[in-house]
C-alpha cells in the first residue's frame, strides 16, 4: 500500500519535472525568438542605411554626367561625392559594429575620392547579404514560434493533472516572461548607450501625434528638429571613442532637458539627433527649441575642453511646410544638410513645397 500511496508523489514530482523541463525550454526559446527579432531589426537598419547610400550613390551619377558643363554643376558633383562617402560611413558603422561575423566594409571604400567601381560593388554585395540574414533569422523565429505551441500545448495537457500546483507556477513564470518582454520591447524602441528613444521610436511617435493633431482642432502643428553634430568624427579620431561616447551621453541629456516633457528627443543613429515638438504655435518657438539645442552643444564641448563640435539643424513641420507628416524627418534632414552646405553651425527651416 505504501507503494500506491508514494504513486502519486513521484507521479507529482515527475510532472513537476516535466513542467520544469517545458518552462525552461520555453523560456530559452522566446529568449532566442526576441534575440533572432533584434538581429532582423539590426538588419533592416543596415538595409536602410544601404539603401540611401545607393540613393546618394545615384545622385553622384547624374552630377557625374554633367559635372564639367559649369563650376555650379562640377561643385554640385563634389557635394554629391560628399553626401555619398557620408552616407557610406554611416553603413559601415552599422555593418563593421554588428554583433554576428557579417563582411566588414574597408575603410579604403569610405573617402569622397573612392573609386566609384569600388562603390558599385559593395552596395552590390551589402544588401543581399543582409537580406538573407534577415529572411534566416524570420524563418527562425518562425520555426521556434512552431515549437513553442507544440510545448506549450504539452504544457497544457501536464496542468490539468497538476492544476494547483502548477497554477502558481505558472503565473510566477508568467510574471517573469512579461518582465523580460518589455525589457526586450524597450531595448528595441530605445538607443542603448544614450537611453534616448530610436529612429523607429520616434516614427511611432510620429504617427501618434499627427493621428492626434488629425483629431483636433485645425490650427495646431508638430514639427521635426534634425540635428548634426559637427566635427564629432574628429572627437573620436583624437580623443578616442570612450570621450565620444561620453559627448553623446551629455549632451543628449543637455537636449533631453532643453525641451518640454511631451516633446521626443530621439537618437537617429550616429550624431544624429531629431526632436519632435507635438505641438507649436509660430515658427519663432521652433527657431528658440533649434537656438537651445545648439547652446547645449556648444556648453558640452566647452565642459568636456574638446573645441571642436557644434550642431547644425534642419527644421521641419506639418502641416504648413511639409504637407505630408510621414516626410518630416525627410525634409528637416534636407533642411539640415543646406545648413552644413552653408557653413555648418546653424538653422534652417524646410522649403515649402508647391
Amino acid at each position: 500500500m505504501s507503494r500506491f500511496r508514494r504513486a502519486p508523489a513521484m507521479l507529482a514530482s515527475a510532472s513537476l519535472l516535466c513542467l520544469l523541463v517545458g518552462l525552461l525550454y520555453l523560456a530559452l526559446q522566446i529568449r532566442t525568438i526576441f534575440s533572432d527579432q533584434l538581429k532582423q531589426e539590426y538588419a533592416g537598419l543596415v538595409l536602410e542605411a544601404a539603401e540611401r547610400a545607393e540613393s546618394a550613390r545615384a545622385m553622384v551619377g547624374v552630377w557625374q554626367l554633367h559635372s564639367g558643363d559649369s563650376q555650379a554643376q562640377t561643385q554640385g558633383y563634389l557635394h554629391a561625392r560628399i553626401e555619398l562617402a557620408d552616407r557610406l560611413n554611416s553603413l559601415a558603422a552599422l555593418v563593421n559594429a554588428s554583433p554576428s561575423a557579417a563582411p566588414r566594409v574597408p575603410a579604403s571604400a569610405l573617402t569622397p575620392d573612392a573609386s566609384l567601381t569600388g562603390t558599385d560593388a559593395l552596395l552590390a554585395t551589402i544588401p543581399p547579404y543582409w537580406r538573407a540574414q534577415r529572411d534566416a533569422d524570420g524563418a527562425d523565429v518562425r520555426l521556434r514560434i512552431a515549437h513553442v505551441a507544440n510545448v506549450l500545448i504539452a504544457l497544457a495537457a501536464l496542468l490539468f493533472g497538476m492544476l494547483l500546483t502548477a497554477l502558481g507556477m505558472y503565473a510566477k513564470r508568467n510574471r517573469q516572461l512579461a518582465g523580460e518582454s518589455h525589457e526586450f520591447e524597450y531595448a528595441a524602441l530605445h538607443d542603448p548607450m544614450t537611453g534616448l528613444p530610436n529612429r523607429r521610436k520616434l516614427f511611432a511617435t510620429l504617427d501618434e501625434a499627427a493621428a492626434n493633431l488629425q483629431a483636433g482642432p485645425t490650427d495646431r502643428n508638430i514639427a521635426v528638429l534634425y540635428v548634426d553634430l559637427d566635427g564629432f568624427k574628429q572627437v573620436n579620431d583624437t580623443l578616442g571613442h570612450r570621450v565620444g561616447d561620453e559627448f553623446l551621453i551629455a549632451v543628449s541629456h543637455a537636449f533631453r532637458e532643453s525641451v518640454r516633457n511631451v516633446d521626443v528627443v530621439a537618437r537617429i543613429g550616429g550624431d544624429e539627433f531629431a526632436v519632435l515638438v507635438r505641438e507649436y504655435s509660430t515658427a519663432y518657438e521652433l527657431a528658440e527649441i533649434a537656438q537651445r539645442l545648439i547652446a547645449c552643444v556648444v556648453e558640452t564641448d566647452e565642459q568636456m575642453g574638446v573645441g571642436v563640435v557644434r550642431a547644425s539643424i534642419g527644421i521641419a513641420s506639418y502641416p504648413d511646410l511639409v504637407s505630408d507628416y510621414q516626410r518630416l524627418v525627410a525634409a528637416a534632414d534636407d533642411a539640415m544638410y543646406r545648413v552644413k552646405r552653408g557653413g555648418k553651425n546653424g538653422y534652417a527651416f524646410a522649403v515649402q513645397a508647391d
